[in-house]
């Protein structure tokens, strides 16, 4: 499974790319706002950290001016992914734009029907968010069972993408179901290397190291 950061953050990007932990990174206007910096400006310096796909959101909500917005958002850099809502007139500018060679992100998806439609008009991802699902009261995994269930059974191309990943269980969870992309903030990102038993066994290895009066170098 791919791991993308859900972040505008280029110092954790940078961070974690580091560590060999980042396929992709995904934004959104909350995320762009939230980093206080000029919209373009985040996007094209994440395109030069990851080689990844890197999702732009438009903020259009009508064909005509996707359109328009995607013309610059894919001007940026090769591997941007224009990111859509999931209206009709985001699937007509999915359509338009896949069929012109660009990555696309379908977000904001609820339901499986949604992902369906997603996947017609050739999405290059479709992103379920499973914790704003959880928190109204449904079962955001089952939602991602359900899209895989979907697209395996008429051999879709688009990927589902994890979004709305609140913590590692989540990610845990898209794994054994087989998402093929989960996204989630670095903290989440970074909590998955954690163990109170791995922390322990540090404890004891230095212990022992330090009673040994030995060092390396």
């Amino acid at each position: 499974m791919k791991f993308f950061v859900d972040t505008a953050d280029t110092n954790d990007i940078r961070d974690l790319a580091e560590s060999g932990l980042v396929d992709g990174v995904t934004t959104n206007p909350s995320l762009i706002h939230k980093s206080g910096r000029d919209f373009l400006e985040v996007v094209r310096e994440i395109c030069t950290i990851t080689s990844g796909p890197v999702s732009a959101e438009v903020v259009a909500l009508d064909h005509a001016g996707m359109m328009r917005e995607a013309e610059i958002l894919r001007k940026i850099a090769d591997n941007v992914a224009v990111k859509v809502p999931l209206t009709i007139d985001g699937l007509k500018t999915c359509k338009a734009l896949t069929d012109d060679g660009t990555m696309v992100n379908v977000t904001l998806c609820f339901s499986a029907n949604q992902a369906l439609l997603a996947a017609k008009a050739g999405a290059s991802f479709i992103s379920p968010f499973v914790g704003r699902h959880d928190d109204i009261g449904f079962d955001g995994m089952q939602l991602i069972s359900d899209i895989r269930l979907i697209y395996d059974n008429y051999d879709f191309a688009t990927e589902i993408l994890v979004a709305s990943v609140r913590h590692p269980i989540h990610v845990l969870e898209s794994a054994k179901l087989g998402a093929d992309v989960m996204t989630a903030p670095p903290a989440v990102i970074r909590q998955l290397v954690k163990h109170p038993l791995t922390d322990k066994g540090i404890e004891g290895f230095m212990a022992d190291w330090a009673k040994s009066g030995q060092s390396i170098g």
